[in-house]
C-alpha cells in the first residue's frame, strides 16, 4: 500500500487539477499545494444556491460585508477564491450548479425531514455534486484530477484507492466521504491529508493568502443561521404543503399533548417537548427523550434514555471501497454520528445497496437518515444511509 498525495500522483505541468474552492482557508491552501507540487491547476468555485436578501435595516443586513462568513456560498466567498487564485497564479472559474444542488441536496434534505428522518446534506453534496456533477464538468474541460480541502487521506493498493482518516484527528472529515464513487476516488487529491488546522493557517499566512485568518463556516451552507426547523417550515409554506400537528405518547402509551409536526423533532431530543412531557419525566424520575417519529400515525414517541439503545439497524444506498460479496459479512467499526466514536459491529451485505449492521454492544440514539460509516482501523471501507433500527 502507498499513501497518495499531490506529490506522488505523477505531477507534471501537463497534468490538470481542478481544485474545488469555497473561498475558505482550507481550499485556498489546497490550491497552493497543488500548484507547488508542479501541477497545472485551476480553481473552481461552485455557485450552489443564492442566499435570500435580508430585509433592509435587519441584523442580517448589517452583518453582510467582507467579514461575513456564515456560509461558503456568498459573493464575497467566490471573490475570495478568485483573489487567492490570482495570488498564486492560477485561473479561476465559477460554475452555476444551483440546479444540481437543489435536486440532489436541498430537496432530499427537505423530504427526509418530512419522512421523519435526520439527513446529512454534506454527504449528498460530496457524493452527487462534488464527485459527480463537478467531476463531470471538470473532466469535460480536460482535468485529470480534482482536489478539495477535506482533511482525509487516500491510499493506493490492489488496484484500488482507499480513503483513510485525516492526519488531524480533530478535523478528520472521512465520515462525510463514504458516498464518493470508487471509480472517481482514484482521480481525487486531498492536499491537506497530513496537515493540522494550525499548519494550514500557517501555510496560508506564509504565502500571504487573504483567507489565512478567515473564520470557518460551521453551519449547513443553505441554512446559515442553523435553524433547520425554520427552513423546513418556510419551504413547506412556499410549496403550499401542510405540516400537521399530532400527539406525543410516552411510556405505556400515555398521551403527553400535541407536537408541532414530526419534521421539527429529532431522535434523542430532550428539550422543547412541552410541560406534559417534562412532568411525565419528573414523575417517572427520569427525563423523556424522542425515541421514534411514527409517520404512519403522525405520533411522536417518547421514552426513557435506556430505551433509545438499538441492537442494530438496516441501511440502504451502500457504497463499498473494499468489496464485500452479497451475503458476506465483515467485522468492523461503525460510526453513525459525526462526533461519536465508532462501535464494533458486523456488517452484512444484503445486496441491491442494502446492508444490515449488528452491534457487538447496543448503540445509543441511532437515527434514520444519518450516515453509517464503516472503518477498519483508519481505513474507510464504505458506508450507507440508515433506514430503520432494530
Amino acid at each position: 500500500m502507498t499513501q497518495s498525495g499531490p506529490a506522488n500522483k505523477k505531477a507534471n505541468a501537463d497534468t490538470l487539477v481542478a481544485v474545488a474552492m469555497s473561498g475558505g482557508v482550507d481550499s485556498s491552501v489546497a490550491a497552493l499545494l497543488i500548484k507547488q507540487a508542479g501541477y497545472k491547476a485551476v480553481g473552481i468555485t461552485m455557485k450552489l444556491w443564492s442566499p435570500p436578501a435580508p430585509a433592509a435595516g435587519s441584523k442580517e443586513a448589517c452583518e453582510i460585508g467582507p467579514d461575513s462568513e456564515k456560509t461558503c456560498c456568498t459573493a464575497d466567498s467566490a471573490m475570495d477564491a478568485k483573489r487567492v487564485c490570482d495570488q498564486i497564479g492560477i485561473p479561476h472559474f465559477t460554475l452555476d450548479m444551483q440546479e444540481d444542488f437543489e435536486e440532489r441536496v436541498i430537496q432530499p434534505f427537505y423530504e427526509a425531514y418530512l419522512a421523519g428522518e435526520t439527513p446529512n446534506p454534506c454527504v449528498n453534496c460530496n457524493s452527487f455534486v462534488k464527485w459527480d456533477a463537478l467531476w463531470k464538468r471538470a473532466k469535460a474541460v480536460g482535468a485529470d484530477f480534482i482536489a478539495t480541502g477535506h482533511y482525509a487521506m487516500t491510499e493506493d493498493g490492489d488496484g484500488r484507492t482507499y480513503i483513510l482518516r485525516g492526519g488531524d484527528a480533530a478535523k478528520d472529515q472521512s465520515y462525510f466521504l463514504w458516498g464518493i464513487p470508487p471509480e472517481t476516488l482514484g482521480k481525487t487529491l486531498f492536499p491537506l491529508s497530513h496537515l493540522t488546522k494550525p499548519e494550514v493557517r500557517k501555510l496560508a499566512a506564509d504565502a500571504g493568502l487573504r483567507t489565512a485568518q478567515k473564520r470557518e463556516s460551521m453551519d449547513i451552507c443553505f441554512i446559515p443561521d442553523g435553524d433547520y426547523r425554520e427552513f423546513i417550515g418556510a419551504r413547506a409554506k412556499e410549496k403550499g404543503a401542510a405540516i400537521p400537528e399530532g400527539r406525543m405518547r410516552g411510556p405505556e402509551g400515555k398521551d403527553l399533548g400535541p407536537h408541532q409536526g414530526l419534521p421539527f423533532y429529532t431522535i434523542g431530543q430532550r428539550k422543547g417537548l412541552g410541560d406534559k412531557a417534562g412532568a411525565a419525566g419528573a414523575s417517572a424520575g427520569e427525563a423523556l427523550y424522542v425515541k421514534k417519529l411514527d409517520r404512519a400515525t403522525n405520533t411522536l414517541l417518547l421514552a426513557k434514555k435506556e430505551e433509545l439503545y438499538s441492537a442494530g439497524f438496516r441501511a440502504d444506498r451502500a457504497n463499498f471501497f473494499e468489496p464485500l460479496a452479497e451475503g458476506g459479512e465483515r467485522e468492523c467499526a461503525v460510526q453513525y454520528r459525526f462526533r461519536s466514536p465508532a462501535k464494533p459491529a458486523i456488517v452484512r451485505n444484503d445486496g441491491n445497496g442494502l446492508v444490515t449492521v449488528t452491534f457487538k454492544e447496543p448503540g445509543y440514539c441511532v437515527s434514520p437518515g444519518q450516515s453509517a460509516v464503516f472503518y477498519d482501523g483508519d481505513r474507510l471501507l464504505g458506508g450507507a444511509r440508515i433506514r430503520e433500527t432494530f
